[in-house]
Protein backbone atom coordinates (compact mmCIF):
# COMPACT_ATOMS: atom_id res chain seq x y z
CA UNK A 1 0.00 0.00 0.00
CA UNK A 2 2.89 2.36 0.40
CA UNK A 3 4.36 1.97 -2.29
CA UNK A 4 1.04 2.34 -4.46
CA UNK A 5 0.41 5.48 -2.70
CA UNK A 6 4.06 6.90 -3.15
CA UNK A 7 3.64 5.68 -6.74
CA UNK A 8 0.18 7.44 -7.19
CA UNK A 9 1.69 10.87 -5.34
CA UNK A 10 4.37 10.85 -7.64
CA UNK A 11 2.61 10.76 -10.87
CA UNK A 12 0.45 13.18 -10.24
CA UNK A 13 2.99 15.05 -8.27
CA UNK A 14 4.42 15.18 -12.17
CA UNK A 15 1.50 15.99 -13.35
CA UNK A 16 0.72 19.41 -11.28
CA UNK A 17 4.28 20.35 -12.06
CA UNK A 18 3.31 20.06 -16.01
CA UNK A 19 0.23 22.36 -15.38
CA UNK A 20 1.73 25.09 -12.91
CA UNK A 21 4.71 25.35 -15.68
CA UNK A 22 1.61 25.56 -17.85
CA UNK A 23 -0.07 28.29 -16.48
CA UNK A 24 3.04 30.41 -15.86
CA UNK A 25 3.82 30.15 -19.23
CA UNK A 26 1.12 31.35 -20.61
CA UNK A 27 0.39 34.25 -17.69
CA UNK A 28 3.85 35.18 -19.09
CA UNK A 29 3.36 35.42 -22.71
CA UNK A 30 -0.04 37.83 -21.94
CA UNK A 31 0.69 40.65 -24.57
CA UNK A 32 -1.82 43.98 -24.83
CA UNK A 33 -2.29 46.64 -26.81
CA UNK A 34 0.54 48.70 -26.17
CA UNK A 35 -1.29 51.84 -27.61
CA UNK A 36 -3.86 54.37 -25.87
CA UNK A 37 -6.49 55.72 -28.34
CA UNK A 38 -6.96 59.49 -27.83
CA UNK A 39 -10.89 58.91 -28.41
CA UNK A 40 -13.25 56.05 -28.84
CA UNK A 41 -16.20 55.30 -30.83
CA UNK A 42 -17.86 52.03 -29.17
CA UNK A 43 -21.15 52.10 -27.57
CA UNK A 44 -20.77 50.61 -24.01
CA UNK A 45 -23.82 48.95 -22.24
CA UNK A 46 -22.57 48.60 -18.59
CA UNK A 47 -25.21 45.96 -16.65
CA UNK A 48 -24.65 44.87 -13.42
CA UNK A 49 -27.64 42.49 -11.34
CA UNK A 50 -27.89 42.97 -8.28
CA UNK A 51 -29.80 41.32 -5.34
CA UNK A 52 -30.08 42.81 -1.72
CA UNK A 53 -26.87 45.24 -2.77
CA UNK A 54 -28.14 48.40 -1.08
CA UNK A 55 -25.34 48.75 1.27
CA UNK A 56 -22.87 48.65 -2.17
CA UNK A 57 -24.84 49.53 -5.38
CA UNK A 58 -25.02 53.16 -4.88
CA UNK A 59 -21.13 52.76 -4.90
CA UNK A 60 -20.89 51.04 -7.41
CA UNK A 61 -23.14 52.68 -10.07
CA UNK A 62 -21.04 55.81 -8.67
CA UNK A 63 -17.60 54.19 -9.89
CA UNK A 64 -19.24 53.42 -13.29
CA UNK A 65 -20.70 56.92 -13.85
CA UNK A 66 -17.28 58.67 -12.64
CA UNK A 67 -15.30 56.61 -15.65
CA UNK A 68 -13.06 58.26 -17.60
CA UNK A 69 -15.22 57.65 -21.33
CA UNK A 70 -17.89 60.03 -23.00
CA UNK A 71 -21.32 60.44 -21.56
CA UNK A 72 -23.14 59.66 -24.82
CA UNK A 73 -21.43 56.05 -24.72
CA UNK A 74 -21.96 54.81 -21.88
CA UNK A 75 -25.04 53.46 -20.63
CA UNK A 76 -25.61 51.45 -17.04
CA UNK A 77 -28.40 48.97 -16.83
CA UNK A 78 -28.93 47.44 -13.41
CA UNK A 79 -31.59 44.29 -12.81
CA UNK A 80 -33.36 44.00 -9.44
CA UNK A 81 -32.68 40.22 -8.75
CA UNK A 82 -36.11 40.56 -6.17
CA UNK A 83 -34.07 42.51 -3.49
CA UNK A 84 -35.62 42.48 -0.03
CA UNK A 85 -33.99 45.58 0.25
CA UNK A 86 -33.45 48.91 -0.55
CA UNK A 87 -31.80 48.04 -3.66
CA UNK A 88 -34.09 49.39 -6.30
CA UNK A 89 -34.62 52.75 -4.36
CA UNK A 90 -31.06 53.49 -4.54
CA UNK A 91 -30.80 53.41 -7.81
CA UNK A 92 -34.00 55.15 -8.17
CA UNK A 93 -32.51 57.81 -6.75
CA UNK A 94 -29.01 58.28 -8.70
CA UNK A 95 -29.78 61.05 -11.39
CA UNK A 96 -28.58 59.73 -14.61
CA UNK A 97 -30.27 60.06 -18.03
CA UNK A 98 -29.03 56.83 -19.45
CA UNK A 99 -29.20 55.11 -16.77
CA UNK A 100 -31.84 51.81 -16.51
CA UNK A 101 -33.94 49.65 -13.31
CA UNK A 102 -35.06 46.51 -14.54
CA UNK A 103 -36.93 44.56 -12.11
CA UNK A 104 -36.41 40.91 -12.38
CA UNK A 105 -40.48 39.16 -12.33
CA UNK A 106 -41.12 36.16 -10.66
CA UNK A 107 -41.08 32.67 -12.26
CA UNK A 108 -41.34 29.93 -10.18
CA UNK A 109 -39.73 27.64 -13.27
CA UNK A 110 -36.43 29.68 -13.16
CA UNK A 111 -33.56 28.38 -12.07
CA UNK A 112 -30.81 30.48 -13.10
CA UNK A 113 -32.04 34.06 -12.07
CA UNK A 114 -28.48 35.75 -13.09
CA UNK A 115 -28.57 34.71 -16.12
CA UNK A 116 -31.81 35.91 -17.07
CA UNK A 117 -31.27 38.91 -15.16
CA UNK A 118 -28.55 39.97 -17.93
CA UNK A 119 -30.00 38.37 -20.81
CA UNK A 120 -32.96 40.82 -20.39
CA UNK A 121 -30.98 43.58 -20.13
CA UNK A 122 -29.15 42.86 -22.86
CA UNK A 123 -32.20 42.68 -24.96
CA UNK A 124 -33.25 46.29 -24.25
CA UNK A 125 -29.09 47.27 -24.10
CA UNK A 126 -28.43 49.97 -27.24
CA UNK A 127 -24.72 49.10 -26.84
CA UNK A 128 -22.42 46.92 -28.94
CA UNK A 129 -19.70 46.13 -26.20
CA UNK A 130 -21.65 44.96 -23.48
CA UNK A 131 -19.91 44.59 -19.71
CA UNK A 132 -21.08 42.73 -16.96
CA UNK A 133 -19.95 43.56 -13.17
CA UNK A 134 -21.57 42.90 -9.88
CA UNK A 135 -23.44 45.31 -7.48
CA UNK A 136 -21.53 44.73 -4.75
CA UNK A 137 -17.81 45.72 -6.93
CA UNK A 138 -15.58 48.78 -7.33
CA UNK A 139 -13.66 49.86 -10.10
CA UNK A 140 -11.04 52.76 -11.29
CA UNK A 141 -12.02 55.71 -13.06
CA UNK A 142 -9.94 54.27 -16.30
CA UNK A 143 -11.78 50.93 -16.25
CA UNK A 144 -13.79 50.97 -18.88
CA UNK A 145 -11.40 53.12 -21.12
CA UNK A 146 -8.58 50.02 -20.97
CA UNK A 147 -11.75 47.39 -21.61
CA UNK A 148 -12.59 49.48 -24.73
CA UNK A 149 -8.83 50.27 -25.74
CA UNK A 150 -8.49 46.25 -26.23
CA UNK A 151 -11.84 46.11 -28.11
CA UNK A 152 -10.98 48.36 -30.54
CA UNK A 153 -7.61 47.62 -30.92
CA UNK A 154 -7.97 43.47 -31.31
CA UNK A 155 -12.00 43.51 -32.38
CA UNK A 156 -11.85 40.40 -30.20
CA UNK A 157 -15.51 38.97 -29.39
CA UNK A 158 -14.75 38.28 -25.75
CA UNK A 159 -12.64 39.84 -23.00
CA UNK A 160 -11.89 38.70 -19.66
CA UNK A 161 -10.45 41.09 -17.27
CA UNK A 162 -9.13 40.92 -13.74
CA UNK A 163 -11.03 40.99 -10.54
CA UNK A 164 -9.48 40.98 -6.74
CA UNK A 165 -10.53 41.38 -3.67
CA UNK A 166 -9.60 44.18 -1.31
CA UNK A 167 -10.14 45.77 2.19
CA UNK A 168 -9.80 42.54 3.96
CA UNK A 169 -10.76 42.56 7.61
CA UNK A 170 -9.47 39.34 8.82
CA UNK A 171 -6.59 36.36 8.05
CA UNK A 172 -9.47 34.91 6.75
CA UNK A 173 -10.02 37.56 4.26
CA UNK A 174 -6.15 37.81 3.30
CA UNK A 175 -5.76 33.62 2.39
CA UNK A 176 -8.99 34.12 0.39
CA UNK A 177 -7.21 36.78 -1.66
CA UNK A 178 -4.13 34.95 -2.32
CA UNK A 179 -5.89 31.69 -3.23
CA UNK A 180 -8.13 34.65 -5.59
CA UNK A 181 -5.66 35.82 -7.27
CA UNK A 182 -4.18 32.53 -8.26
CA UNK A 183 -7.24 31.54 -9.64
CA UNK A 184 -7.52 34.48 -11.76
CA UNK A 185 -3.89 33.96 -12.93
CA UNK A 186 -5.25 30.40 -14.07
CA UNK A 187 -8.51 31.80 -16.19
CA UNK A 188 -5.60 34.24 -18.01
CA UNK A 189 -3.39 31.79 -18.48
CA UNK A 190 -5.66 28.78 -19.93
CA UNK A 191 -7.11 31.51 -22.35
CA UNK A 192 -3.57 32.78 -23.36
CA UNK A 193 -2.53 28.92 -23.55
CA UNK A 194 -6.04 28.80 -26.15
CA UNK A 195 -8.06 27.34 -24.26
CA UNK A 196 -11.44 27.69 -22.89
CA UNK A 197 -10.79 28.46 -18.84
CA UNK A 198 -12.66 30.21 -16.24
CA UNK A 199 -13.41 33.61 -16.31
CA UNK A 200 -15.27 36.23 -13.78
CA UNK A 201 -18.82 37.97 -14.48
CA UNK A 202 -17.54 40.48 -12.21
CA UNK A 203 -15.36 41.87 -15.15
CA UNK A 204 -16.44 40.29 -18.59
CA UNK A 205 -17.08 42.47 -21.90
CA UNK A 206 -18.47 40.74 -25.04
CA UNK A 207 -20.22 41.96 -28.10
CA UNK A 208 -23.72 42.13 -28.36
CA UNK A 209 -23.77 40.62 -31.61
CA UNK A 210 -21.93 37.52 -30.68
CA UNK A 211 -23.71 36.70 -27.51
CA UNK A 212 -26.93 36.64 -30.13
CA UNK A 213 -24.20 34.77 -32.63
CA UNK A 214 -23.76 31.51 -30.17
CA UNK A 215 -27.19 31.90 -28.68
CA UNK A 216 -26.69 33.71 -25.06
CA UNK A 217 -27.27 31.54 -22.41
CA UNK A 218 -29.18 28.76 -24.59
CA UNK A 219 -27.64 25.17 -23.26
CA UNK A 220 -26.89 26.30 -19.77
CA UNK A 221 -29.64 28.07 -18.42
CA UNK A 222 -30.75 24.83 -16.53
CA UNK A 223 -27.83 25.34 -13.69
CA UNK A 224 -27.90 28.79 -11.60
CA UNK A 225 -24.30 29.91 -12.32
CA UNK A 226 -22.13 29.78 -15.23
CA UNK A 227 -23.15 33.08 -16.62
CA UNK A 228 -19.41 34.07 -17.04
CA UNK A 229 -17.36 30.30 -17.62
CA UNK A 230 -19.79 28.30 -19.66
CA UNK A 231 -20.66 31.83 -21.91
CA UNK A 232 -16.95 31.89 -22.29
CA UNK A 233 -16.28 28.04 -23.16
CA UNK A 234 -19.55 28.67 -25.78
CA UNK A 235 -17.48 32.23 -26.94
CA UNK A 236 -13.92 30.06 -27.66
CA UNK A 237 -15.98 27.27 -29.51
CA UNK A 238 -17.51 29.79 -32.13
CA UNK A 239 -14.28 32.14 -31.92
CA UNK A 240 -11.28 30.65 -31.18
CA UNK A 241 -8.41 32.84 -31.04
CA UNK A 242 -10.59 36.14 -30.53
CA UNK A 243 -11.34 35.84 -26.63
CA UNK A 244 -8.32 37.07 -24.76
CA UNK A 245 -7.65 38.78 -21.38
CA UNK A 246 -6.79 42.25 -20.47
CA UNK A 247 -3.41 42.36 -17.74
CA UNK A 248 -3.79 45.66 -17.12
CA UNK A 249 -3.95 47.32 -13.20
CA UNK A 250 -6.64 49.90 -14.93
CA UNK A 251 -8.95 47.18 -15.92
CA UNK A 252 -9.10 45.81 -12.65
CA UNK A 253 -12.53 45.44 -10.76
CA UNK A 254 -12.31 45.44 -6.97
CA UNK A 255 -15.23 43.53 -4.93
CA UNK A 256 -15.08 41.81 -1.31
CA UNK A 257 -13.60 38.26 0.18
CA UNK A 258 -16.40 36.66 2.27
CA UNK A 259 -16.28 36.80 6.20
CA UNK A 260 -17.47 33.96 7.09
CA UNK A 261 -16.69 30.01 6.51
CA UNK A 262 -20.34 28.90 5.56
CA UNK A 263 -19.99 31.83 3.09
CA UNK A 264 -17.41 31.37 1.34
CA UNK A 265 -17.61 27.30 1.01
CA UNK A 266 -21.65 28.21 -0.52
CA UNK A 267 -19.28 30.66 -2.95
CA UNK A 268 -17.31 27.71 -4.07
CA UNK A 269 -19.58 25.60 -4.14
CA UNK A 270 -21.25 27.46 -6.50
CA UNK A 271 -18.77 28.16 -8.74
CA UNK A 272 -17.57 24.28 -8.97
CA UNK A 273 -20.98 23.50 -9.92
CA UNK A 274 -20.42 24.94 -13.27
CA UNK A 275 -17.23 22.37 -13.71
CA UNK A 276 -19.79 19.78 -14.85
CA UNK A 277 -21.02 21.26 -17.85
CA UNK A 278 -16.98 21.94 -19.48
CA UNK A 279 -16.96 19.67 -22.80
CA UNK A 280 -13.11 21.34 -22.97
CA UNK A 281 -11.00 17.84 -22.58
CA UNK A 282 -7.78 19.42 -21.90
CA UNK A 283 -9.20 21.55 -18.66
CA UNK A 284 -11.61 18.29 -17.71
CA UNK A 285 -8.41 16.46 -17.31
CA UNK A 286 -6.84 19.33 -16.01
CA UNK A 287 -8.95 19.62 -13.30
CA UNK A 288 -9.26 15.72 -12.41
CA UNK A 289 -5.02 15.80 -12.47
CA UNK A 290 -5.36 17.98 -9.35
CA UNK A 291 -7.72 16.59 -7.62
CA UNK A 292 -6.49 13.07 -8.04
CA UNK A 293 -2.88 14.73 -7.07
CA UNK A 294 -4.66 16.29 -3.56
CA UNK A 295 -6.66 13.09 -3.09
CA UNK A 296 -2.53 11.17 -2.91
CA UNK A 297 -1.24 13.54 -1.07
CA UNK A 298 -4.20 13.04 1.75
CA UNK A 299 -4.11 9.79 1.54
CA UNK A 300 -0.30 9.84 1.89
CA UNK A 301 -0.45 11.94 5.33
CA UNK A 302 -2.85 9.59 6.75
CA UNK A 303 -0.47 6.58 6.21
CA UNK A 304 2.03 8.62 7.78
CA UNK A 305 0.07 8.96 10.68
CA UNK A 306 0.89 5.07 11.41
CA UNK A 307 3.74 4.71 9.50
CA UNK A 308 6.42 7.12 10.44
CA UNK A 309 8.44 6.03 7.73
CA UNK A 310 6.26 7.89 5.13
CA UNK A 311 6.78 11.32 7.04
CA UNK A 312 9.51 12.54 5.50
CA UNK A 313 8.12 11.67 1.96
CA UNK A 314 5.09 13.70 2.83
CA UNK A 315 6.65 16.63 3.95
CA UNK A 316 8.81 16.25 1.03
CA UNK A 317 6.03 16.57 -1.60
CA UNK A 318 4.16 19.34 0.51
CA UNK A 319 7.18 21.30 0.08
CA UNK A 320 7.50 20.75 -3.64
CA UNK A 321 3.50 22.09 -3.60
CA UNK A 322 4.21 24.89 -1.74
CA UNK A 323 7.54 25.90 -3.71
CA UNK A 324 5.62 25.84 -6.62
CA UNK A 325 2.38 27.77 -5.56
CA UNK A 326 4.51 30.46 -5.02
CA UNK A 327 6.65 30.32 -7.97
CA UNK A 328 3.25 30.55 -9.66
CA UNK A 329 1.77 33.54 -7.40
CA UNK A 330 4.57 35.56 -7.44
CA UNK A 331 4.25 36.98 -10.76
CA UNK A 332 0.54 37.10 -9.87
CA UNK A 333 0.98 39.08 -6.51
CA UNK A 334 3.22 41.48 -7.97
CA UNK A 335 0.79 42.64 -10.70
CA UNK A 336 -1.98 42.97 -8.38
CA UNK A 337 0.12 44.89 -5.94
CA UNK A 338 -0.48 42.31 -3.18
CA UNK A 339 2.92 41.17 -1.68
CA UNK A 340 1.79 41.09 1.91
CA UNK A 341 -0.40 38.05 1.21
CA UNK A 342 1.81 35.82 0.34
CA UNK A 343 3.17 35.40 3.43
CA UNK A 344 -0.45 33.43 4.17
CA UNK A 345 0.78 30.92 1.13
CA UNK A 346 2.26 27.92 3.28
CA UNK A 347 -1.19 28.32 5.30
CA UNK A 348 -3.16 28.67 2.09
CA UNK A 349 -1.14 25.27 0.45
CA UNK A 350 -1.81 23.21 3.49
CA UNK A 351 -5.62 23.74 3.75
CA UNK A 352 -6.66 23.97 -0.16
CA UNK A 353 -5.50 20.17 0.39
CA UNK A 354 -8.65 19.36 2.41
CA UNK A 355 -10.79 22.33 0.92
CA UNK A 356 -10.42 20.95 -2.46
CA UNK A 357 -11.31 18.10 -2.42
CA UNK A 358 -14.22 18.60 -0.37
CA UNK A 359 -15.58 21.48 -2.98
CA UNK A 360 -14.91 18.30 -5.64
CA UNK A 361 -17.34 16.66 -4.38
CA UNK A 362 -19.86 19.15 -2.44
CA UNK A 363 -19.89 20.96 -5.65
CA UNK A 364 -21.97 18.07 -7.51
CA UNK A 365 -24.35 18.56 -5.06
CA UNK A 366 -28.12 19.19 -6.46
CA UNK A 367 -28.66 22.53 -4.32
CA UNK A 368 -26.49 24.97 -2.50
CA UNK A 369 -27.62 28.57 -1.17
CA UNK A 370 -27.11 31.85 -2.86
CA UNK A 371 -28.00 34.73 -1.37
CA UNK A 372 -30.73 33.51 0.51
CA UNK A 373 -32.25 31.76 -2.32
CA UNK A 374 -31.61 28.52 -2.61
CA UNK A 375 -30.79 27.26 -6.62
CA UNK A 376 -29.53 23.97 -7.98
Amino acid sequence: MEIIIKGLVSFFGLGYLLIVVDIIRGWNKIKNPQVTKDSHTTKVSVIIPARNEEKMIGLCVGDVLKQNYPTELLEIIVIDDHSTDKTAEVIQQIDYPNLKLIRLKADPALNSYKKKAIADAIHIASGDLIVTTDGDCRMGENWIRSVVNEYECTGNKMISSPVVYFEECSMFEEMQTLEFMMLVSLGAATLSNGRAGSCNGANLAYEKKAFYEVEGFNGIDNIASGDDELLLHKMMVSYSGRVSFLKQRDAIVYTHAKPSVKEFIMQRRRWASKSVKYKNKAMVAMGLTVFAFYVSVLLLGAVAVFYPECRHFFWSVFMFKLVLDMIWALPIVRFFNRMSVLAWAPVVCFIHLFYLVYIGFAGQSKQYEWKGRMVR
